[in-house]
């Protein structure tokens, strides 16, 4: 058992840790700290009890999450009508609540492996732990470990095993790094050496581009958030997407209008926007988010389109609170946050057929779903370009916006996808199919961003697989390192 002054000792370096690894991500992309990240949590750690690594773990998630998730407070607070102490508490239980995760994956790293192969069950750990912070409670999968690599010399791992495959890597990068410079175990620069070479000698691109590229324009209606679903910011939304709209008539294809840019129900909607079709060129597509109402009274986050679009979508992964309300039973009501507009959305189906706009077939991801690996990898293998619609404005002038363009664009590099994205006030991009800004649009102006983009044929191996291959190597790797009397 560790001595109090150790134990604190590692306490602070998962402080520091959780800092290190926020600042790996967008805007700041300081990707160098990961691997240091990863070594302060793995140095010390066998020496501790599996409760003090439970702890350690727990404090990493807290820095963690309290500088990378900051933004939580910005659209509890300025948008979820909540005063500054509840807005607070509220911040404070979410950061804690998702530590926990860090917490539970160190206990069972302490509790069930030993030192044996330390290095590899470790990163194992790591990734496994990342994996059910995806999915379990519907998940969240922000700052994952390998999300600020796609700038990196780690890179081109992305299209073979995707952000899971990067997490491991920076994981094992950091515990060889620990071990070499407190063990002086010279051997560790051998494999450090091949997980930063090796993407030299990998394909620049997995998939290749069709001939004529589509030109499109990216609507960004910069309306406030709080005056948007009142009449006049419906009335606002319809002047200023049909003014931006004539202003590119001429120059797209496919003309494409952000989440709920229309704040009001499709059929609400569709006289606008055929009025506004009405004046654009027959084979030109327009695109736009809007609420869906069906025959059963549920309410769906949807995408729909006017002009040359077959097709629709319907969002499948919902946002808990946001989109939804958990307990609703027991919640709706109790405080202003739990009542916001358009919070009782219905699941779309799973494996919708992608939408074809332009003579191109659009895999759809709304807003939250693009931070899904798995998701958008199975909307990418029947599609030629990826598009997704976000509203942003939820984040204000807070770092979200910037991470979550990050993860478009790895998503963009995983799949070999140009990705189409169109937000509210930004930030509105084109992204190339290896993850780089082609064109972008400044944030908290209304504006248009005219480009183009190519359909992508081909598929990348994480396509195709997923990223069930780093998973199962992530269970072996901690297998390896159970001793065989607990394994019986």
């Amino acid at each position: 058992m560790g001595s109090l002054p150790a134990v604190f000792q590692q306490l602070v370096a998962a402080l520091v840790a959780g800092g290190f690894t926020t600042l790996t991500a967008s805007p700041f992309e300081l990707w160098w700290l990961g691997p240091v990240a990863a070594g302060l949590m793995f140095a010390g750690l066998h020496q501790l009890t599996p409760a003090q690594a439970a702890l350690k773990g727990w404090c990493y998630g807290i820095a963690l999450f309290g500088t990378g998730a900051s933004w939580v407070y910005v659209s509890i607070h300025d948008y979820g009508y909540t005063g500054v102490p509840l807005a607070l508490f509220l911040t404070a239980l979410f950061v804690c609540i998702l530590a926990l995760f860090f917490a539970g994956t160190l206990w069972l790293y302490r509790r069930f492996t030993g030192p044996r192969l330390a290095l590899v069950t470790f990163a194992g750990a790591w990734v496994l732990g990342e994996v059910l912070r995806t999915y379990l409670f519907t998940g969240f999968p922000w700052l994952l470990l390998g999300s600020g690599y796609v700038d990196s010399p780690l890179a081109g791992w992305a299209p073979l095993g995707g952000v899971y495959l990067l997490s491991l890597l920076v994981a094992l990068s950091g515990a060889l790094g620990a071990t070499l410079l407190l063990r002086r175990q010279w051997w560790t620069l051998a494999p450090l050496a091949a997980i930063w070479l090796v993407p030299l000698a990998l394909p620049a691109q997995w998939t290749t581009p069709v001939d004529t590229p589509t030109r499109v324009a990216l609507l960004q209606g910069n309306l406030p958030q709080l005056e948007k679903w009142t009449p006049e910011g419906q009335r606002n939304a319809a002047n200023i997407y049909s003014d931006l709209t004539r202003d590119v008539a001429d120059e797209a294809d496919l003309i494409v209008w952000p989440e709920t840019a229309l704040p009001m129900i499709e059929t609400q909607a569709r006289p606008v926007l055929e009025r506004v079709q009405s004046h654009l060129p027959t084979d030109t597509a327009l695109v736009t988010g809007v609420v869906q109402l069906d025959m059963d009274n549920r309410y769906f986050n949807s995408v729909v389109g006017v002009g040359d679009v077959e097709g629709s979508y319907q969002k499948e992964h919902l946002v808990p609170f946001g989109e939804y309300l958990p307990l609703e039973s027991v919640l709706r009501g109790a405080i202003d946050f739990f009542n916001l507009p358009m919070s009782s959305f219905a699941k779309g189906e799973a494996d919708q057929a992608p939408m074809q706009a332009a003579g191109v077939r659009i895999g759809n991801a709304i807003c939250y779903e693009i931070i899904y690996p798995q998701l958008v990898a199975s909307r990418a293998k029947d599609s030629d370009v990826l598009m997704t619609l976000s509203n942003d404005t939820w984040f204000g002038a807070s770092i979200g916006p910037h991470q979550h363009l990050q993860m478009a664009r790895l998503r963009a590099l995983e799949n070999g996808r140009y990705v189409v994205r169109a937000t509210s006030n930004g930030i509105t991009a084109i992204i190339d199919a290896q993850g780089a800004i082609v064109e972008r649009a400044p944030q908290f102006e209304t504006t248009s961003l005219t480009g183009e983009f190519y359909a992508m044929e081909g598929l990348t191996p994480f396509t195709r697989m997923g990223s069930w291959p780093v998973w199962l190597l992530a269970a072996l790797m901690v297998l390896v390192g159970v001793p065989q009397t607990r394994r019986r």
